[in-house]
């Protein structure tokens, strides 16, 4: 697993973003820094009660609009390959992301697909 736990969330490096309605927490994401104009999706979710709703599609449109408003030309991720996360894979590539080698400190996994979109 690459989650980032709390204190890596607060570092220099991630903008982190919410997305609440009336005080209740339905969806996070945040963009990590990689190199000059790369950023990484990291810790995206919706909240299970929240889901088809599309709260999970507006915060992905949300971070790629950070990242674009950001300078940034190269968006990655990193997701899991298991029937869980057929749904996360779904809307990423549905939004224009392509499969990509692993990037950054991920290697190759039978249990985690890299992808990645150009913003330019």
């Amino acid at each position: 697993m690459y989650v980032l736990d709390a204190a890596e969330l607060a570092c220099d490096s991630v903008c982190f973003f919410a997305a609440r309605e009336r005080g209740r927490l339905l969806a996070v994401g945040a963009l990590r820094s990689l190199e000059d104009g790369h950023v990484e999706i990291k810790s995206m979710h919706t909240a299970s009660g929240e889901r088809g709703r599309g709260i999970g599609k507006a915060m992905l449109h949300h971070l790629l609009a950070a990242a674009r408003d950001n300078g940034h030309h190269r968006v990655s991720l990193e997701t899991g390959t298991s029937e869980a996360f057929r749904p996360a894979r779904t809307l990423y590539l549905g939004s224009g992301f392509k499969v990509c080698p692993p990037f950054g400190d991920y290697g190759i996994s039978s249990d985690s697909v890299c992808m990645t979109l150009n913003l330019k």
